[in-house]
């Protein structure tokens, strides 16, 4: 117990070595955020692009666009898409590791996140088209207030598992040198040579974090059950 103690000392206490996790986790936290945001956007704007194109042939240009993106994006690593970001795209520039990271999670969420809304898409019936059409709705009007409400019902608990994919992703942040959780710590192991500790402190952080998120999912498949009967 006093040798636990005398460990716990070193590697959190000593010196405010916890901050580093700390510090580390404001940064995932952040980076999932802004990503699930940036995501969100792009995934639900290549899905409708796919979807019009797979309900009426109209967009093939766009469609080849995001075709070529989606393939791209899901065919590679996410470590090497990071660091791609990072020294290639904005290797010239002095900008926040912040937002290279940002961005580039967040364009990689957003391919899996454009299938998942497709999905839903083109899983709504056909005939609630033709519903919006008689009503007198042109087709964006149609997606925007029937079809797109469906689906979104249908693929939320989808997306919410994707955004805790996402979050455990973020743990490679450390590849471009950025302080992210799993970054601060491996700094905290490097000061104290001694690896136990902080890896499982770090992967503690990422189960409890986990495990509210699913829980929250949980409930919203719970209560979309509900709503449903």
């Amino acid at each position: 117990m006093e040798e636990f103690k005398l460990k716990f000392y070193t590697n959190f206490i000593k010196d405010d070595r916890y901050m580093y996790l700390v510090k580390g986790l404001g940064n995932t936290l952040a980076i999932t955020f802004l990503a699930v945001l940036l995501g969100i956007v792009l995934g639900f704007l290549v899905a409708i692009i796919r979807s019009t194109h797979d309900k009426t042939g109209k967009g093939k240009i766009p469609n080849m666009i995001c075709q070529i993106y989606l393939t791209v994006i899901r065919g590679t690593p996410m470590m090497v898409q990071l660091m791609i970001m990072c020294y290639v795209v904005f290797g010239n520039y002095n900008i926040s590791k912040l937002i290279v990271a940002t961005l580039a999670f967040g364009i990689n969420s957003g391919a899996y996140v454009a299938e998942i809304v497709r999905s839903g898409i083109m899983s709504i019936d056909p005939g609630q088209l033709e519903a919006g059409r008689s009503l007198g709705f042109g087709y964006a009007q149609t997606m925007w207030y029937i079809i797109m409400p469906q689906a979104f019902k249908n693929v939320l608990p989808a997306l919410a598992n994707e955004f805790i994919v996402l979050l455990k992703e973020t743990s490679v942040c450390g590849y471009i040198g950025m302080m992210d959780l799993t970054r601060g710590g491996d700094i905290i192991r490097s000061r104290t040579y001694e690896p136990f500790m902080p890896l499982i402190g770090v992967a503690l952080i990422y189960l409890v974090m986990v495990m509210v998120l699913s829980g929250l999912v949980g409930k919203l498949e719970r209560r979309l059950r509900t709503s449903e009967r």
